[in-house]
């Protein structure tokens, strides 16, 4: 199926499958300025994508946080306290997850990729009971 462009993705560029252009640019940028940083909880995550995205991907991850979730446009006081997660690259191979007609590149070492996958489904999950429940009253 091609997407609502009609353009034939590049096999070896996984971004060109994502219909949102302005992620589509975010993923395939390697400047600092398209790189956004979510702070939840303890984690301090690099992330790539438009801000629509961005925003929709923090507030599913907020969700299942304790805290508030913040999405910032500059690295934070303090950086990033992991030092795998530091020497993460945005690149070709960065895992990107899709959210709605878009997708977020996201720059982290595994555990805590994995941590901030899980805590991404468990709030699409969360939201999608909340909005059933919301429906059916």
């Amino acid at each position: 199926m091609l997407p609502p462009d009609g353009r034939q993705p590049d096999q070896d560029d996984p971004a060109s499958a994502i219909p949102c252009d302005d992620c589509q640019a975010a993923l395939r940028s390697p400047g600092r300025e398209t790189i956004s940083f979510l702070l939840v909880d303890e984690l301090t995550i690099p992330l790539a994508g438009c801000e629509e995205h961005l925003d929709q991907f923090s507030s599913a991850c907020e969700l299942t946080a304790q805290q508030r979730s913040d999405l910032l446009d500059f690295l934070p006081a303090g950086g990033i306290s992991c030092p795998a997660c530091r020497l993460a690259r945005h690149s070709a191979e960065q895992p990107v997850i899709p959210v709605d007609a878009g997708a977020v590149g996201i720059m982290a070492c595994q555990e805590h990729l994995s941590e901030i996958l899980t805590r991404f489904q468990t709030g699409i999950q969360t939201q999608h009971q909340l909005t059933t429940s919301l429906d059916t009253s």
